[in-house]
């Protein structure tokens, strides 16, 4: 039951729209490392990276990563290190990973969730039951609205709220004004049913900057959370004390030890838990317990993945007791299989079969290890 060959693809998804963000604005989307990993028995599993050059921690505590970096690390480093491992000795490959690599997370996450997609298969096994099993088999959608005009972004909030999708989260950092108007106009438009939540990116300067632009969207469009005004979890910290609502951290929350800081710090309540930030699904649920210990809530965060990464957001959710709250998965779906735009960033995808949305909520698949099927003719279709 040994791990005997791996491939990678860089792959690139048509995009529905343009989906930046204040430290992104100018990177498509949609440009993702695959990894095809295959045991002694022939079983395979899936990973995927969605690797960002722009995107790290403050003040180069995590540097950015590339498809082509992940691949190069993975093919040299990370495979040669694990190579004839039983894929169920999930502990046993990380801490070969991190002997031949010294960080890179999200090469090593590409790689991690091949092994619990393989892992379950090889056991029948969903990969949330190697999390520690399920809590709950839906996640909430949030819908995410990218830095873009004013008239595009209400079109589109109306569409998916239309479609059942009860959260939004509109992206800032870039112009204070619009970040505050935007937000003004969505209320007026969509009523007090809605839940509206931002996320700066990082993309203010100064503490009291953050505060006097978000407390102006509280009064005036009752804003829920701010997510990563600024750089740092401790100017976050400080946000958090002078505001009336929480303050998620996202780039300020990679590792356990980022947790520990956090709780140190005080103030911050939530933080966006990811696969890949900390380098897998195993790092993740560690992080999660972490988090949960010092009393930290979370969503299930991401850059959104396509549907394989997807599949690991939904299988991460459904094990984790502190992902209380909706999350920008996306509602990952092949070309033709479904009507509507409530959480979609692609026009295609590399599953067979799309995700179920159900009342503004994707139901997380209960199938083995991912639960998807991969189509490797869209692989090789959309391959570089």
């Amino acid at each position: 039951m040994g791990l005997s060959k791996i491939e990678t693809f860089i792959v690139d998804l048509p995009k529905r729209r343009a989906h930046n963000w204040a430290s992104k604005m100018t990177t498509p989307i949609g440009s993702h490392l695959i990894v095809k990993m295959v045991d002694d028995d022939g079983i395979v599993g899936w990973g995927e990276t969605p690797a960002i050059a722009t995107w790290g921690g403050s003040n180069m505590r995590y540097y950015g990563e590339t498809p082509e970096t992940a691949a190069h690390l993975i093919s040299h480093y990370l495979w040669p290190a694990i190579e004839g491992a039983n894929p169920t000795d999930i502990e046993a490959i990380h801490a070969s990973m991190d002997a031949s690599v010294k960080g890179n997370p999200y090469a090593k996450a590409a790689v991690d969730i091949a092994v619990y997609d393989l892992a379950g298969r090889t056991l029948d096994v969903p990969a949330a039951a190697l999390l520690g099993g399920r809590i709950r088999d839906r996640i909430p959608v949030c819908h995410s609205l990218g830095i873009m005009d004013d008239d595009p972004a209400l079109e589109e909030a109306e569409k998916v709220v239309s479609e059942g999708i009860r959260t939004i989260k509109v992206k800032t950092g870039v112009d204070a004004e619009r970040d505050v108007r935007v937000v003004r106009k969505l209320r007026e438009q969509l009523g007090d049913g809605i839940a509206l939540r931002v996320d700066a990116n990082e993309g203010y300067r100064l503490v009291s900057e953050a505060v006097t632009i978000t407390q102006r969207m509280v009064d005036e469009a009752g804003i829920f959370l701010c997510e990563q005004p600024l750089a740092g979890a401790r100017g976050c910290a400080e946000v958090a004390r002078r505001l009336p609502i929480p303050v998620m951290v996202d780039e300020s929350a990679w590792t356990t030890a980022d947790i520990i800081e956090i709780a140190e710090l005080g103030a911050i309540e939530v933080i966006s838990l990811y696969v890949t930030k900390p380098g897998g699904l195993w790092r993740a649920r560690q992080q999660s317990i972490v988090a949960e210990s010092v009393g930290l809530i979370s969503d299930i965060g991401g850059s959104i993945e396509m549907g394989i990464g997807n599949a690991a957001n939904l299988q991460l959710g459904a094990a984790t007791p502190i992902a209380q709250l909706p999350s920008v998965c996306p509602v990952s779906a092949p070309a033709g299989s479904r009507d509507g735009i409530a959480g979609a960033y692609y026009t295609d995808d590399l599953i067979t079969e799309a995700f179920a949305l159900e009342e503004g909520s994707l139901l997380v698949p209960d199938g083995p290890g991912l639960g998807i099927e991969v189509d490797e003719e869209k692989i090789q279709a959309y391959a570089r």
